[in-house]
């Protein structure tokens, strides 16, 4: 068995597919090209390659350490990498900063929200009035993150709101913002028994919207909820491929994985 091959079992997988270089610089698509992350001299991401087509749901599925929110980072443009590029729809936007890539449709909802003195969920979702949007999607949006519009639209963003309700907060303001790429990483961190099928929802509700959905976990339920995975350890891409077959090789091979141990 080769533990580092990159080709998943399915092979009408549209991620196994080798594409000319002019086709994939033509896609509409975001890219990691030979991506390197080291830190303190220690190398954290080894040559990652990932592409994540427009419209698709992805999970990057790993244990813990293995770098998985380092590349979400690195997407961000929270962490510059060491060497490599990342490129939107064939343009390299490895230099830009985070406020570049939001602008070009890229948001995260981080592990860990924020937390703002003196502001409600209501300014907070709209951005202070500068998001158009109304009263009824502010209301269904809170819903479906369960957070009733009446209880939770005049609550301060503050320690007065639990780590799981930040997360709902900040999950709502994501599907207010419609992003092209919508980055959420271990969005069922904090959250209750309820996480997965909350997580089911706002798939469904990002798909409806065309939004492209990478999706960073540790547990295979929820990497089983996105169309296509990468299994990421110790910093390689071990597999990829559909989420059903990802997560099938990841619950074999992890648990007695020396590199996991590690």
């Amino acid at each position: 068995m080769n533990l580092f091959s990159t080709k998943g079992f399915g092979q009408d997988c549209p991620e196994n597919f080798k594409l000319p270089s002019y086709e994939v610089f033509s896609m509409k698509m975001l890219c990691l090209r030979d991506i390197e992350y080291s830190r303190d001299g220690r190398r954290i991401l080894r040559p990652i390659n990932m592409r994540f087509r427009e419209g698709m749901s992805y999970s990057i599925l790993g244990p813990n350490g293995a770098g998985k929110s380092t590349i979400a980072r690195i997407v961000m443009g929270e962490l510059k990498p060491t060497s490599g590029q990342i490129l939107l729809d064939g343009e390299d936007i490895t230099g830009l900063s985070v406020t570049e890539r939001a602008k070009l449709g890229i948001s995260m909802a981080w592990q860990e929200p924020a937390r703002y003195e003196g502001i409600t969920v209501q300014e907070y979702l709209t951005l202070g009035g500068k998001l158009r949007t109304n009263k009824d999607e502010l209301q269904e949006v809170l819903e479906l993150v369960g957070m009733p519009y009446e209880l939770y639209a005049h609550r301060f963003v503050d320690k007065s709101l639990s780590g799981g309700e930040r997360k709902r907060v900040e999950l709502a303001s994501l599907l207010l913002l419609k992003p092209r790429y919508a980055i959420l990483d271990e969005p069922d961190s904090g959250l209750d028994i309820t996480a997965g099928k909350l997580i089911e929802l706002i798939l469904n509700r990002f798909r409806k919207c065309g939004t492209t959905v990478i999706l960073i976990t540790h547990h295979e339920g929820i990497a089983l909820k996105t169309e296509f995975a990468y299994f990421v350890c110790s910093g390689r891409i071990i597999r990829r491929g559909f989420s059903r077959e990802v997560v099938d090789y990841y619950r074999k091979t992890c648990r007695r994985c020396s590199f996991a141990e590690g």
